[in-house]
């Protein structure tokens, strides 16, 4: 991406935000029960949905990597994977967060050890260990052992979607694929999509940003051990 599309992507993603942000607050109707706070939803939803998009993305990668482990197209793969679980675990902390803004007016406490709730803070914590994992271990091991926690960490997220079907749970019933009489009013669904694309769009911008950046510097690690390997056999020399 060269940078005149670069900013094309940027204006687009600010408009979508922008158009969201005013489908959410202005065009959407109050919902009778909660009022105004259920307008974190249009949030809170896209957050989540971007964030499983992008655990699913890393899932993908570090298949892929241990697969293909020692060829030059795994250096890609494994930056594919880290850019993903950073950009996950961000808009995860963001459906946290939101999630307990909306508990707070809602069931007067700010976090309960719900089913959902629950499997989705166990969730961050497993991909938080993940980039803890890459950060500690040793450079060679990292992306490996980053793999094969992935393809573990991964097996939540169905679980974190399927809780409140399974489990008896304070969270609202899914108002997307849920059952009968269950589902988002009509007059909500434009702000609902608007953000979703906002949101997708937003992540796809900076997961691109992201995977740039650790390429350079796989690049630069790459180039550091060359001229560290010619510096010690002049050494012997």
């Amino acid at each position: 991406m060269n940078r005149a599309a670069f900013t094309f992507s940027a204006i687009v993603v600010a408009i979508l935000l922008s158009y969201g942000l005013h489908e959410a607050l202005n065009v959407a109707p109050t919902e009778a029960t909660m009022g105004n706070v259920q307008r974190i939803f249009y949030y809170h939803v896209p957050s989540y949905a971007t964030a499983f998009t992008m655990f699913a993305v890393n899932l993908l990668a570090s298949v892929f990597y241990l697969v293909r482990r020692g060829t030059p197209s795994a250096a890609a793969a494994d930056a594919v994977a880290v850019s993903a679980a950073e950009l996950g675990v961000l808009f995860c902390s963001v459906g946290l967060m939101t999630g307990m803004l909306w508990a707070k007016p809602v069931w007067g406490i700010w976090w309960t050890w719900d089913a959902r709730l629950t499997s989705t803070f166990v969730l961050w914590l497993i991909y938080v260990s993940y980039l803890m994992l890459r950060r500690l271990s040793e450079e060679g091991q990292a992306p490996t052992l980053a793999a094969a926690l992935a393809i573990f960490g991964f097996v939540d997220v169905p679980i974190v979607y399927m809780s409140i079907r399974w489990w008896r749970t304070q969270h609202p019933q899914p108002v997307i694929f849920g059952e009968q009489n269950s589902g988002l009013d009509p007059s909500m669904v434009p702000a609902l999509l608007i953000n979703l694309a906002a949101f997708m769009c937003y992540g796809a911008l900076l997961f691109w940003v992201r995977y740039k950046l650790e390429r350079a510097r796989q690049e630069l690690r790459e180039a550091q051990a060359v001229q560290s390997l010619e510096f010690a056999r002049m050494e012997v020399r």
